[in-house]
Formats: C-alpha cells, sequence, structure tokens
C-alpha cells in the first residue's frame, strides 16, 4: 500500500481520503486552517495531520486544491520537501465562464504544475475527470471508475497505477504529461454534458473494452 498525503480540504480530498483508507493505505491531511484539518481527519478516522509548509509525510502528495493556488502551493513547499515525491494532480484550469482554460496556449494545468515543482518531484495527472460524490460511491453498477492518467515518469505512473487498484478503481494510462491538455478537455467536456444534455452530475466517463 502507499502513504499519502492530501493538500487541500474539500470534497475531492474528502473522497480520496476516505477512499485511501479503505484501501489500506496511510493518509496524512493537510490544510491551512489547521482546525478543520482536524475535523476531517476525525471524521475519516484513521488520517494523520500534517503542517501546512512542512515536507508531507507521504510518498504520493495529492494537491486537492482548486487550480489558481496549486503552482504557488508546490512552489511554497520548495525542494527539499517535495524531493523524489511524486505529485498527482487533480485540478482542472478551467475559465470562469467554463468556455476553456486559464492555462497558457499549448500547456495543461498539469504541466504549469510542473514547472514549479522540484527537478526530483514527478508530476502524474490523475482524477481530473471524476466528480467528487462519484468517487466517493466508487463503482456504478458492478463497473470499475476509470481513472485517466498522465505523466512523464513510468515508476511514477506505475506508484499511481497501484494506489488507483488500491481504491477499487481502474487506472487507465493515456500517456505523458502532455496528454494532462486532453484530459482536462474530458472535464470541460463533462461540464458541457452537464449544462446540455445530462443536467446533472451522476455519471461518469469511461472505457469499454470490445472483445
Amino acid at each position: 500500500m502507499s502513504s499519502i498525503s492530501i493538500i487541500g480540504l474539500g470534497n475531492m480530498a474528502s473522497a480520496l481520503a476516505d477512499r485511501a483508507l479503505a484501501g489500506g493505505n496511510a493518509v496524512e491531511i493537510i490544510g491551512r486552517d489547521p482546525a478543520k484539518a482536524k475535523e476531517l481527519a476525525a471524521a475519516l478516522g484513521g488520517a494523520t495531520v500534517g503542517t501546512a509548509g512542512a515536507a508531507p509525510a507521504g510518498d504520493i502528495v495529492i494537491l486537492a486544491v482548486p487550480y489558481a493556488s496549486a503552482a504557488a502551493v508546490v512552489s511554497e513547499y520548495g525542494d527539499d520537501a517535495l524531493q523524489g515525491k511524486v505529485i498527482i494532480d487533480i485540478t482542472n484550469p478551467v475559465s470562469p465562464d467554463f468556455q476553456g482554460f486559464v492555462t497558457p496556449d499549448g500547456s495543461s494545468g498539469a504541466q504549469e504544475i510542473a514547472k514549479a515543482a522540484p527537478a526530483g518531484a514527478h508530476v502524474v495527472k490523475a482524477f481530473n475527470t471524476l466528480f467528487s460524490h462519484v468517487l466517493a460511491a466508487g463503482p456504478a453498477e458492478g463497473r470499475l471508475l476509470d481513472v485517466f492518467i498522465a505523466g512523464d515518469d513510468a515508476q511514477a505512473k506505475t506508484r499511481v497505477s497501484a494506489f488507483i487498484e488500491s481504491l477499487g478503481l481502474r487506472p487507465m494510462d493515456t500517456g505523458q504529461l502532455a496528454m494532462a491538455r486532453s484530459l482536462e478537455n474530458v472535464a470541460l467536456l463533462q461540464l458541457g454534458l452537464v449544462a446540455h444534455s445530462v443536467k446533472h452530475t451522476n455519471f461518469f466517463l469511461g472505457v469499454s473494452i470490445l472483445s
């Protein structure tokens, strides 16, 4: 099993922490508000509480914060604290009008976060196409949820894939970190479905492999 540090206190942080604990992983909760971090850890049961800005205890660090603050959070930790860590970016850098992205043309949120990370850390995109309540519920109608991942380091992706499997989910490797742009477009597609056809968020997009 894995040792996980989750930076953030929102719905995705809670869903990921809950499934991680159920899968036998060690989980550390980190937030800027120590009281809220302790409250979340207590509600989950079994999670520890870390200190914002201090070196995360986990070998895998999940950025469960809004994209607008993600790169800054990584920069605040500095090179030593994140050296050798696998950083999972779950963010979606969608513009306020839900029509595009706030990232530079040709880049992705994950690639921008990777620029802020130390050379010895490895950024992997994952979980950005799952709504928090769908993730919390897990397999739907007997079908595993697909977690699309992208990253440049093969070993980091292997570690993330093993973590995903411990959650009872199915990792789907999409390629290099540049593919994160496509995964963020999938999230934008989902928002379009919510607005124009599905009209709710009780769904997920996955892969059906035909025999």
